[in-house]
């Protein structure tokens, strides 16, 4: 009997290891691989910046693999819209404050509400104010990833050579119009860009008057008195008329940063968001300022903006791992110094702290720039309302009728004034 002990004990200690195995391996089951894809818009240093970032997630989370797609804003757009008709949205979206309503209240947006409830959206070094930003019928349907305010964005070197100057604290727009004039003639460069596209410059110019684009209830048009959309398209007219600004058809030839007049070297001033100061200085050789846009002080017409927000669709099947993507980008610090604000000013504090002794001097110009602005402004700029998109691109219609001389202002304000209403009206 002793001569089968050997053979025995084997047998108990590799059943005993077998079940041992078999039991560990039900306690901890490996984890499939997910992969998400992630789509946004911009120029090429944000491509590759956003690149890294994707990498560097991917090695804190080695179960999650991310499939990037991206494009410039208006193929973004384009592209987006079939996606969303075909339930094939990517599972984070980045999304723009114009387009939030359209897409979450058409239910095609998730509530990122118990993300943020959950812990899986960190949010407590972030502005309460800030997060609503993105929060439409109390349904977060955007976490915002950035903060912007519009900026005029100079060459001073051709500032220098037309010898004009800026004073940002209280210059008119009859003012701008003078400067944009004296550059083109001193310099043969355009004073200016064209104030292009119209959705995001005609509010704020009816913010200086005292006026607001959208009435409350996002039922309508709030302003009034169509003068000050004639005046606004007169002005316009009167620069293209003398060379101080790009002609519409220059206008829509810009695809993205790398071709912007400023970067090109045929503009002396773009007006653009603040988040995009820090690119323009990457893609030119030439000393850039940053100011504030004329008339902003009396009526606090400058706002804080969302400068783009990350969204996750209701029919992603991997939502939990989406908001991870998120939360990863507006709190990993490491993250953050490779972005340097490019996509706005973070809106955690702890993440900006960190962030700014990896900056240059012109990106903490940009990030000083916000800073000063929030002293002037009352609060965050809210979502547009459902149908803003579709108002938008009527305004961007008339806009070019008008410019191109098919019409006139006077024309233009009547047509945007009923087909604007009946869009609101009838959403």
């Amino acid at each position: 009997m002793k001569k089968y002990l050997p053979f025995f004990f084997t047998f108990v200690l590799l059943f005993t290891t077998s079940c041992s195995e078999g039991s560990l391996s039900k306690s901890k089951p490996v984890e499939e691989p997910v992969t998400i894809k992630v789509s946004w818009w911009g120029s090429q240093p944000r491509h590759e910046y956003t690149t890294k970032v994707i990498e560097m997630f991917e090695k804190e989370n080695p179960t999650i693999k991310v499939e990037p797609e991206f494009a410039n804003w208006a193929d973004y757009w384009k592209n987006l819209a079939p996606m969303a008709a075909g339930n094939r949205l990517p599972d984070v979206i980045q999304m723009d404050i114009a387009f939030l309503a359209e897409y979450g209240e058409k239910g095609l947006l998730e509530d990122l509400t118990p993300y943020v409830q959950k812990g899986i959206i960190n949010t407590s070094s972030i502005d309460e104010g800030v997060i609503n930003s993105g929060t439409i019928n109390d349904h977060l349907y955007g976490f915002p990833i950035g903060i912007n305010v519009l900026s005029v964005i100079s060459n001073d070197l051709y500032l220098e050579a037309a010898g004009v100057s800026i004073r940002d604290d209280r210059w008119s727009w009859e003012e701008l119009e003078r400067i944009a004039l004296e550059i083109k003639t001193r310099t043969g460069v355009y004073g200016s860009n064209a104030m292009h596209p119209p959705d995001i410059f005609f509010p704020y110019y009816l913010r200086t008057k005292g006026e607001d684009f959208y009435n409350d209830e996002g039922t309508g048009l709030a302003y009034t008195n169509d003068q000050l959309f004639i005046d606004y398209f007169n002005r316009q007219l009167r620069l293209i008329e003398r060379g101080a600004i790009p002609t519409p058809d220059e206008s829509e030839a810009v695809r993205g940063m790398e071709s912007d007049f400023i970067v090109q070297g045929t503009s002396a001033m773009t007006w653009n968001y603040s988040n995009q100061y820090a690119g323009f200085d990457q893609l030119t050789d030439s000393p850039l300022t940053i100011h504030l846009p004329p008339e902003h002080l009396e009526n606090k017409a400058l706002t804080l903006k969302p400068s783009m927000l990350f969204s996750i669709p209701t029919g992603s099947k991997h939502k939990d791992e989406a908001a991870k993507f998120i939360d990863f980008f507006i709190n990993n610090v490491k993250a953050n110094q490779l972005m340097k604000g490019e996509r706005g000013v973070p809106v955690s504090s702890t993440v900006l702290e960190a962030i700014k002794t990896e900056l240059t001097d012109e990106e903490i110009k940009m990030i000083d720039y916000v800073e000063k602005a929030k002293v002037l402004i009352d609060e965050m700029y809210p979502p547009d309302p459902e149908g803003s998109s579709q108002v938008m691109e009527v305004l961007k219609g008339i806009s070019d009728q008008i410019l191109f001389k098919k019409i006139t202002p006077e024309e233009g304000a009547k047509k945007f004034r009923e087909q604007a209403e009946y869009i609101l009206k009838n959403e």
